[in-house]
């Protein structure tokens, strides 16, 4: 899944760079899946329809996670250089928690 405070528009456009064969991500929620609260936008894992003890988060900030903390696990913000591998770096901590 993608989870995104951004307008779908962008998503999508993000989905074509992401998985442009559109074989690895199933779903993408955007802006109108969140809650908007006091005009910020956070996103709600309940709306996945996950079991939440078994649903990990990656986002650069905690505030689109307030009311599932325990869920996200925090990774620097993507400034669209080519050789990040940030995302690699969690292979083995996702696949220990897959495991678990």
């Amino acid at each position: 899944f993608i989870y995104t405070t951004a307008k779908k528009d962008y998503a999508r456009k993000l989905l074509e760079v992401l998985d442009p064969r559109k074989k690895l991500i199933r779903c993408c929620l955007s802006q109108s899946d969140c809650v908007c609260s006091q005009g910020c936008y956070w996103k709600d894992l309940t709306r996945l329809g996950r079991d939440l003890a078994k649903t990990v988060a990656l986002d650069h900030t905690m505030q689109g996670f307030p009311a599932q903390a325990a869920n996200w696990i925090p990774v620097p913000p993507w400034s669209g250089d080519p050789q990040d591998e940030e995302l690699l770096r969690l292979i083995p901590v996702l696949g220990r928690l897959g495991q678990a």
